[in-house]
């Protein structure tokens, strides 16, 4: 476990938006199109329909809420890429493709309940992106990591220090979404992309990084700690 810093600072690393209802643009057609249809049930009297559809579209807007999140300003720390329950925080031998040789990894699973928009765990530069089509495990399961359909941003620092952000789809989900490129340099805590429902990340680290968290812990995407470069 990391060191307490109860006195860490905290910031925005990105601009505020000041809206009541903050949603993922990329679900606001999916749930127009809900509210709409609950809407036309409505009109044509169909109560449970509608009541079903009214739930529906209660849903989506609980699962697709994209609340602005503070970061800790201390460059030294890494943060949590998603919201979840952490999986396994542990030194492995073989990074599977994701890092070269001994690595931290760290595992997070988001259930439906969860925020899905993933952020970045440290001011990076992005070297390369690779996308795995694969099989839809449950996404809390070991295999999930390495036969399901995938996503890796492989990242580098300003010190080089490597480390890579691995988006998993779960049983149900369907579409992974990045909105980042190669070469872009991103901040700790920017958002970069989602999955639909329920999912995981995987982050492999440095061996040197020392872990912040254990298994079972439940963490924020962009405020939680994960670790600390040395």
């Amino acid at each position: 476990m990391g060191p307490e810093k109860s006195d860490s600072k905290y910031q925005w690393p990105e601009t505020q938006r000041f809206t009541t209802l903050p949603l993922a643009a990329e679900g606001v057609p999916i749930l127009a199109a809900a509210a709409f249809i609950t809407l036309v049930l409505a009109l044509l009297e169909l109560t449970i329909p509608a009541l079903i559809g009214l739930a529906a579209a209660v849903f989506l807007g609980f699962f697709f809420r994209d609340p602005d999140r503070v970061v800790p300003r201390d460059e030294k720390v890494v943060v949590s890429p998603a919201d979840g329950r952490v999986l396994a925080a542990e030194i492995i031998e073989d990074g599977g493709g994701f890092y070269e040789g001994k690595c931290l990894k760290i595992s997070i699973f988001m259930s439906i309940f969860n925020v899905h928009i993933n952020r970045i765990p440290a001011s990076a530069t992005v070297r390369r992106i690779e996308y795995h089509p694969g099989r839809f495990f449950s996404a809390n399961l070991d295999k999930a990591s390495a036969e399901n359909e995938r996503n890796a941003v492989f990242m580098e620092t300003e010190d080089g220090q490597r480390f890579t952000t691995v988006q998993i789809a779960g049983l149900v989900a369907r579409r992974i979404i990045c909105r980042i490129l190669p070469g872009d340099s991103v901040s700790r805590g920017r958002r970069f992309g989602l999955i639909c429902f329920g999912s995981r990340l995987d982050v492999y680290l440095p061996p040197e990084v020392e872990s912040a968290v254990r298994k079972g812990q439940k963490v924020q995407a962009g405020t939680s700690i994960i670790g600390y470069f040395p």
